[in-house]
């Protein structure tokens, strides 16, 4: 997650809005999801379940950086995942760091294993979904912060200087450059990142609250003499990342035959920029590129004339219509939520996430200032509350189109049924909300008390056309 990125981040933005927009557990499932793939109506398939249901993820990431050794994850408490529920949310993006679970080469943290284990169980209370993120920043604790352990970290004797106001600067340092090189391309630390992944996913492969393992977080690389930063992030992605990501699924695949896998870009393309990734030799791929803003990261308002939504969603939905793999956007929300235009941003932002998004994670659940999505009461900071709104966690059916009015606060889903249970879920909303259902459908959940959020279910008769409404509680 990056604050403040480099002046020629914003160069390489605006030069883009110049642009012109251009597991499988068994058979049944396979079926599908090779379906769901033939008939998504934009070229990019939903995420589904075992069941084959259309999934939708929203909720937010859920971290703790600071927290090292015996008080690693000690930040993150069971009122994270009760809160998230409270507030309509099934979905969580929890951040590991293989210098815990690793701390000496060979020798894996049992404790730490245990932690992750303690915040799985309280988001399976909850019934919040996790998707486990390997984690890094600036690549690791060799240069101040966390991820690769220093053990992993090979610089050749280049140089490092900490950039105290503006820590994504370091990612261009050359001995962090060089430790992504060594990483990607040295065989004895490709085994280690393969037998770390191997390690997580034998313990965590059946559990119930873990949807996904996201591989690496923002991964760099190093610029070569000459290269501006779109090409060599192209080159990183094509050359670098896209056979990590292969190996890296296969060490997965040897021991966790099932959960999904989520690759992402570098941040490069999270500003817009088309990813140079290849295909991922997986049946079960999720593209999960992050959504920030060069300018609002360094703390402008937003600009609806820039286009930068526009071309960033251009830019983004390219690789998973040419691989067909369903997108989830890892990170996103800036700083400052309260400058005059945030309001517009968020209706703005939602609206792009939902037409070619299968979910997202917010950036972040924690109590406080900046960045947090609360504060330190739990309520939500200014222009967040945007988020928490209605939508369909499973739909068991094809071709499910779904709309939320944020004006009126109307959200209507309508889909041609298949055999199972649709959900819906509604936050908490004064008045609560009504539901109504048109089709060959039933809800045994008429609407929603105003104090909590509900998880409304659907019965419809296989091939009916079903269509719901939920509007505030009261209205006609």
């Amino acid at each position: 997650m990056h604050r403040r990125l480099l002046a020629v981040l914003v160069c390489v933005a605006a030069l883009l809005f110049g642009a012109p927009p251009a597991h499988a557990r068994d058979t049944a499932h396979a079926r599908d999801t090779a379906q769901a793939r033939e008939t998504a109506p934009d070229g990019i398939p939903p995420l589904t379940d075992d069941r084959g249901r259309v999934l939708t993820l929203r909720g937010w990431n859920v971290e703790d950086k600071s927290g090292r050794g015996e008080d690693a994850l000690t930040a993150i408490t069971e009122r994270h995942f009760r809160d998230l529920r409270a507030h309509g949310f099934n979905f969580a993006r929890l951040l590991v760091f293989w210098d815990d679970l690793e701390p000496r080469r060979g020798q894996y943290s049992e404790a730490y294993l245990r932690k992750i284990e303690r915040v799985l169980g309280w988001a399976h209370k909850h019934r919040v979904q996790v998707l486990i993120d390997a984690h890094q920043d600036v690549f690791g604790p060799a240069f101040g912060h966390r991820g690769i352990p220093a053990w992993a970290t090979r610089t050749d004797g280049l140089p490092f200087a900490p950039h105290p106001d503006d820590w994504f600067a370091e990612y261009f340092e050359p001995a962090v450059q060089r430790a992504f090189t060594h990483l990607y391309e040295d065989p004895d630390l490709r085994r280690a990142q393969e037998r770390m992944w191997r390690v997580l996913a034998e313990r965590f492969r059946d559990h119930p609250a873990v949807i996904g393992y996201d591989l690496i977080n923002e991964p760099m690389g190093e610029l070569r003499a000459g290269e501006d930063l779109p090409t060599a992030a192209r080159r990183i992605e094509r050359e670098q990342l896209t056979p990590m990501y292969n190996r890296l699924a296969r060490a997965v695949r040897s021991v966790d035959p099932h959960t999904w896998l989520f690759v992402e870009p570098t941040p490069i393309v999270g500003e817009g920029v088309p990813t140079g990734l290849g295909r991922i030799h997986d049946r079960r791929v999720v593209y999960a590129p992050h959504f920030y803003n060069t300018a609002m990261e360094a703390g402008a308002d937003y600009d609806p004339s820039a286009g930068w939504i526009e071309a960033y969603e251009a830019a983004v939905t390219r690789y998973p219509r040419a691989h067909r793999v369903p997108v989830v956007v890892g990170e996103w929300g800036p700083l400052n939520n309260a400058l005059p235009h945030m309001g517009r941003f968020y209706r703005d932002a939602l609206a792009s996430l939902d037409r070619y998004g299968s979910g997202w994670a917010g950036y972040v659940w924690c109590y406080g200032g900046g960045y947090c999505a609360l504060d330190a009461e739990g309520r939500f900071l200014t222009n967040k509350e945007r988020t928490a709104t209605p939508y369909a966690p499973a739909v068991a059916g094809t071709g499910p189109t779904a709309a939320w009015d944020p004006e009126r606060a109307v959200y209507r889903l309508a889909y041609r049924a298949r055999a199972g249970v649709t959900e819906v879920s509604l936050p908490p909303r004064p008045g609560g909300w009504r539901l109504a259902v048109k089709g060959l459908a039933r809800t045994p959940d008429p609407g929603a008390r105003p104090d909590r959020a509900a998880t409304v279910r659907v019965y419809a008769v296989p091939g009916a056309h079903v269509e719901v409404t939920a509007r505030p509680g009261g209205a006609g």
